[in-house]
């Protein structure tokens, strides 16, 4: 169409092959094979002139009409991958996206007002694609999937409590010895009670108190009332402040990693690239996950 278009403009093959970079005989067999397709001779030509057919002047109108809608629709498409806009999708486990992915989705959304926001913060496995996420924060080891991740931390599995729960319980010195103590554990992220610990130590816990929230187990281990196992970013600001503290750290067994995810690589809207850039430098800056 293209070509057409400029043969009716020029009323030149050898002009139009000149502006179009191409040799005479290729413009010429495009016209040609244009006229097959669409079963119409659309140029009368003489040795001295080529000039439009009356169902060539028909369709010269229509070819600039869906070649400028062609542009437009690129220039659009373009657009997106050039400058934020839209809705984006971010998901995250339910407490580690409550406590540092909101503030970035907040950050995100102040610096770009084109852009609205969703947030999918739960404790189960989201498939990216099917639910129409954009970027996932990820704890744990990755199966291979193709998507794009990039490494913003990693996350110690402890086992904490306060320190008046020590004062009058005393302190473990070894896995073997939670079984004397009281246990508050989380149903919700850990099923098992067997709890393992670096040198294949594993430990069957009969807990004290069964929680179904992390919440709930963190604030029995801050109330003193017992010993809890959490990932070491969900108890951050209680240890800066002192108001818990880790034992068994010499058990621990090696650091889970922080990824940032999302499926489309290189390719991705400038959405997804923005949020990212953003997610990667401010998760990087965390010191509860570095």
């Amino acid at each position: 169409m293209r070509i057409f278009v400029k043969v009716a403009e020029t009323e030149s093959f050898a002009e139009s092959a000149r502006q179009l970079h191409m040799s005479a005989p290729a413009v010429t067999r495009a016209v040609a094979a244009l006229e097959d397709l669409i079963g119409a001779r659309l140029f009368v030509r003489t040795t001295r002139s080529v000039k439009l057919t009356e169902p060539g002047s028909r369709y010269l109108d229509d070819c600039r009409r869906i070649l400028s809608d062609i542009v437009e629709a690129e220039a659009a498409a373009a657009g997106s991958y050039a400058t934020p806009s839209g809705t984006l999708a971010v998901t995250a486990s339910a407490l580690f996206g409550q406590m540092y992915v909101l503030p970035i989705m907040h950050e995100y959304l102040r610096t770009y007002p084109t852009v609205s926001g969703r947030l999918l913060f739960v404790d189960r496995p989201v498939n990216i694609v099917e639910e129409g996420v954009d970027v996932a924060i990820r704890i744990g080891h990755l199966p291979d999937s193709g998507f794009s991740a990039i490494k913003v931390g990693s996350i110690r599995r402890v086992v904490c409590g306060a320190p008046a729960y020590f004062e009058e319980h005393g302190v473990p010195a070894a896995p073997a010895d939670l079984k004397d103590h009281r246990i508050a554990a989380s149903t919700s992220a850990w099923a098992s009670p067997e709890w393992r610990f670096a040198h294949d130590q594993r430990v069957t816990i009969s807990p004290w108190l069964q929680c179904n929230t992390n919440d709930a187990a963190i604030a029995t281990a801050l109330a003193g009332s017992g010993l809890t196992r959490v990932l070491h970013y969900q108890i951050g600001p209680a240890l800066l402040e002192g108001r818990l503290q880790i034992v068994l750290a010499d058990y621990e067994e090696p650091p889970l990693p922080v990824h940032v995810l999302h499926p489309e690589g290189r390719h991705a809207p400038a959405k997804v690239r923005a949020f990212v850039d953003l997610a990667v430098s401010r998760l990087r800056e965390n010191r509860f996950i570095n």
